[in-house]
């Protein structure tokens, strides 16, 4: 079996959702004094790589430990969408060709490549989805998709006020499904018909976890 590791490294420090939770870890026992280590971590529930449970921007929506973890493993479609600009817009035409013949059981993952920005200032000025892709995709029974970017939706910069819009978050978690983000090494997987696992933690009532997404090829 031949494993792709699509994580970025959990750490402290690390570039997070502007305004959430920081990622912070200290050493709370040592091997010299106390005979095992120990650290304590403090983090959101959106750090890294991580997946949205409908929770997360549905009130009273399906929490995290919720999700059926068998929508969470399985076929994947890596949709490639090159040399994009800063805040472009991904159209359903830039996609239709990748997308025409996918399952309804397909976990669909967008690669810009805009992972390489990761922990920079333009890594925040991501490309975004339009909702016609994600309408589109729920039409034909997908209910997971993934992008290597912070966001499938705009993220907004300091001078924006106001609750920010999300309308794929809208579309997909409205409809019960998950949303993947942060993802990375999107173009180590050179082979048809990966099987994707990305799986959360089990934290109960809480409205996403990151996880440790692997392309596998069997």
């Amino acid at each position: 079996m031949r494993l792709v590791d699509l994580s970025h490294p959990v750490e402290a420090g690390m570039q997070v959702f502007p305004g959430d939770p920081p990622v912070v870890s200290r050493l709370a026992a040592s091997v010299p004094q106390d005979g095992f280590q120990v650290a304590e971590l403090h983090l959101g529930t959106h750090s890294g790589t991580h997946v949205d449970a409908p929770l997360h921007t549905v009130e009273g929506g399906p929490s995290v430990d919720e999700l059926d973890l068998a929508r969470l493993v399985g076929p994947a479609r890596i949709v490639h969408v090159p040399d994009l600009r800063e805040h472009e817009v991904v159209r359903w035409a830039h996609v239709r060709d990748q997308l025409e013949d996918v399952r309804a059981d397909s976990i669909v993952l967008f690669r810009t490549d805009w992972s390489r920005h990761f922990g920079t200032p333009r890594y925040l000025a991501h490309p975004v989805l339009d909702v016609e892709i994600a309408g589109r995709l729920l039409a034909a029974g997908v209910r997971v998709l993934g992008t290597d970017t912070l966001n499938p939706d705009r993220t907004p910069d300091a001078a924006s006020t106001g609750p920010p819009e999300l309308p794929v978050h809208a579309a997909v978690l409205g409809a019960g499904g998950a949303i993947i983000e942060n993802l990375t090494n999107l173009h180590a997987v050179d082979w048809q018909d990966p099987l994707l696992s990305a799986l959360p933690l089990r934290l109960r009532g809480l409205d996403g976890s990151p996880v440790r997404a692997v392309a596998m090829q069997l």
